[in-house]
C-alpha cells in the first residue's frame, strides 16, 4: 500500500470550510519566500488574478489589509483614504507573524489573529476565480472573490497606483 500523503489544511482552510466556502488548492515547491509574480510566473498564472495580501498600519496604530494584483502597488492615500487614517505604511517584516499569525510569503487575508478591516482591489469583482497565498509558502487558495470578501468581511475598492 502506498503512503499516504498528509494533506494540508491551514487555518485559512478551515475557515473557509466553516463558512461552507468552495476552493480549490494549489500546492508548488518554494523553500523560501519569493515575491507573487515569481510564483505566477512560475505556475503560468495570470497577474490580474494572483492577489498579494499586504498588511498596514494607520496612524492610529490599527492594522488594515489590502489585498491587490501581484504585479501592482497599493497607493497609500487612497488606501488611508479607504481605511478612514491619514496615512498608513506598511508594516515591518518582522511584525508580520505577530500582527497576523502567517510569515511573509505566506500571508492571506483569511484567518490572521484578528478580523483586521480588509480591502480588496475592485478588479477582483470581474473574474470568478482569484487565487491569494494559502497561509502558508507553498499553498494556494482559489476562490469566488465574493467568497472572500464575505468570509473576511472586507470591502471593494480603489487602492492602486495609477
Amino acid at each position: 500500500m502506498g503512503k499516504k500523503e498528509k494533506e494540508i489544511k491551514t487555518n485559512a482552510m478551515r475557515i473557509l470550510d466553516k463558512n461552507k466556502v468552495r476552493y480549490e488548492v494549489v500546492t508548488y515547491e518554494c523553500d523560501e519566500f519569493v515575491d507573487g509574480v515569481h510564483i505566477a510566473d512560475q505556475l503560468n498564472q495570470p497577474y490580474e488574478i494572483s492577489f498579494k495580501t499586504l498588511v498596514t498600519v494607520g496612524k492610529s496604530g490599527n492594522y488594515y489589509v489590502f489585498v491587490i494584483p501581484v504585479d501592482k502597488e497599493v497607493d497609500f492615500k487612497k488606501a488611508a483614504k479607504c481605511a478612514g487614517e491619514k496615512s498608513v505604511e506598511m508594516i515591518h517584516v518582522k511584525d508580520i507573524n505577530a500582527v497576523t499569525g502567517y510569515i511573509r510569503g505566506g500571508c492571506t487575508p483569511v484567518g490572521m489573529k484578528k478580523l483586521y478591516k480588509t480591502f480588496i482591489h475592485e478588479s477582483a469583482k470581474q473574474f470568478d476565480t482569484i487565487i491569494v497565498s494559502g497561509g502558508q509558502i507553498g499553498v494556494q487558495i482559489h476562490l469566488n472573490p465574493d467568497d472572500l470578501v464575505r468570509v473576511v468581511n472586507g470591502t471593494y475598492a480603489d487602492i492602486l497606483m495609477d
